[in-house]
Formats: structure tokens, sequence, C-alpha cells
């Protein structure tokens, strides 16, 4: 099995990278912060920087927080690529920043954006939903690295994936959003709790509800605002980042832990 670069060692890129090795993927990885690897991986090995991370990888898979560290890490390795790799952007960073990385690759090098779906626990049990743009040949090639991390969607030619997640992601927060709004109208109303969530639940708001009151995801909102910024779109998303923004002290909490602000009155 060729070799794996794993770049971005955070909420989600660390349960991929282990879920990887675990399929018999030799991975070398590369952090911002070092020493994300608590402890020996068989088959996982930490380097110093992006450009030791990729020489000699056949793939190479970016997880990242944004644009600005997508475009600082491609400009420590597309000199390191060598024809016939190909580049797995998995980061939620939109196709804008996709086609600039893509304008600098170097002849022979392909690239694929595959940001996903999910949270933590999808993450390290090949879970997640893979949204698939690039070309036939580059996707291919890439297919079975991300089979194992969960079901593969395929979205169209190059940018496509990017362009979905933020579409995905936009209607996701939002409807969370509407979500919690309600949440908040019924305890001013005076109606219980479970009454009104076993309403939502029951309707096709039923996925969104259970979102909302999730305890065992890690989407922080300060991530959420970031996609959305990312996503533009019209006045209704616009209103729902500035709300998301409105409570700076859960920028790094789940989404979930902001829906109880809102319910409470905040």
């Amino acid at each position: 099995m060729e070799k794996i670069a794993f770049l971005g060692l955070g909420r989600m890129g660390l349960p991929m990278a282990r879920r990887l090795a675990s399929g018999g993927y030799p991975l070398t990885v590369w952090n911002r912060t070092p020493g994300r690897v608590p402890e020996p991986v068989e088959g996982l090995v930490e380097a110093a920087d992006p450009a030791a991370a990729v020489r000699g990888a056949g793939v190479v898979v970016t997880m990242l927080a944004d644009p600005a560290a997508l475009a600082a890490v491609a400009r420590q390795i597309t000199a390191e690529l060598a024809p016939g790799t190909v580049w797995v952007d998995m980061s939620s960073v939109g196709p804008e920043a996709v086609a600039e990385v893509r304008d600098r690759l170097p002849d022979g090098v392909g690239l694929v954006d595959a940001p996903v779906l999910g949270s933590v626990g999808p993450a390290g049990t090949g879970g997640l939903t893979v949204l698939v743009g690039g070309g036939p040949v580059d996707v291919e090639r890439v297919r079975p690295v991300l089979e194992r991390l969960g079901r593969v969607v395929d979205c169209g030619g190059p940018g496509a994936g990017a362009a979905l997640k933020l579409v995905a992601i936009g209607a996701i927060v939002g409807g969370v959003a509407v979500v919690a709004e309600a949440l908040a109208l019924a305890g001013s109303l005076g109606l219980p709790e479970e009454l009104v969530d076993g309403v939502l639940a029951a309707g096709p708001l039923g996925g969104l509800v259970a979102r909302a009151r999730a305890v065992d995801a890690d989407f922080p909102v300060r991530l959420a605002a970031k996609d959305l910024a990312l996503a533009g779109g019209g006045p209704v998303l616009g209103a729902v980042r500035e709300r998301l923004l409105s409570h700076p002290e859960l920028a790094d909490q789940d989404l979930a832990r902001w829906v109880d602000a809102v319910r409470a009155g905040g």
C-alpha cells in the first residue's frame, strides 16, 4: 500500500489518520502544533514539517481549518510533490480556495477535493460522508483511501465536492438555528421541552432536532461561522452567522451548546 502523507491532526484529522493507519496504510503525519499523536500508532510517523511529510508520498491528504491554513501549507509542500502524486484536500475551504491550490500544482500532480460531513465519532469509525470532486482518473486513484473513511459521494468535476459541502453545511447550520429559535419560543410560551422535542422530532425537522440536542458531536461554533462566511448566501444565512458570532464565549464549543444558550434566552 502506497505511503500517505496526512497534514492536519485536529479534531477530525487525528481520528481520520488513525483510521487509515489501522487499515494498513503507512502514514507520515504533520500538525502545526507538534505532539498531536499521544501514543505510538502502528504505521504512523510524525514529521517535523509539511515538506518532510510529503516526500515520497503517493497520496497527500490535508484536513485544515480554513483557506489561510491551506494556502500556508501549499506554499511549503508544492515544490516537493512528485509527478503522479494525488493531493486530496478534505478541508472545508470552498471551491475558490481549492482552485487556487490547483493553479499552483506542478505538472503531473492531481488534486481531488473531498470535504466531509460528520463529526469526530464517525471520523474514527469510517462513518463519514465524503463529498468528492475532481478528474475521474484522480478520483479513482484515491477512492480506496476515501472509502476507508466513509461513504463516497461523487459530486462532479474539480471543485464540486467543495461547493456541495458549503451548500450542505449552510442548510444544516441554518436549520439548527431555526430549531434553536423554535425551542426558545416554546420556552417563552411555557411549553414543556419534552413535548416540543417530541413533536418536532416526529416531523421533517427530526434530523435537525437530533443535531441540536447532540451530546457527542464536536463541530465548534467558530467553524460553523467560518463555513457560512465562505458560503456567502442570502440574508437568512448571513443572519445566522451573526447570531453565531454573538456568543464569542462559545466559539470553541460544539454547535449544540450554542443551541442551549439560545434556548435559554441568550
